[in-house]
């Protein structure tokens, strides 16, 4: 049974891109969720529209939403958070 979940309570989190800020942090279940499936738009904005554990998860549901809504595009991405880096020279 996949227990992947696609809607989150927290509306800004459906609002994401797939690049993260330094100052940002993942929840825990987007760290368990790295695969996800994004709808590249003109604005650089790109959604994502659902998130899975495993690649063959992500490319199964892919294959559903281009046969329910073949004129929209999408794209499978693992989502890797930036690490912030320090600047201050070690002394």
């Amino acid at each position: 049974m996949n227990k992947s979940k696609t809607t989150n309570p927290d509306p800004q989190i459906n609002q994401t891109t797939h690049k993260h800020h330094p100052e940002s942090s993942m929840s825990y279940f987007d760290s368990l969720h790295r695969w996800c499936i994004i709808r590249p738009m003109p604005n650089l904005r790109s959604p994502i529209v659902a998130r899975f554990r495993r690649r063959s998860d992500a490319e199964a549901h892919l294959q559903v939403l281009r046969r329910l809504i073949p004129n929209f595009t999408y794209q499978i991405i693992f989502d890797v958070p930036l690490e912030r880096t320090d600047l201050t020279p070690n002394c």
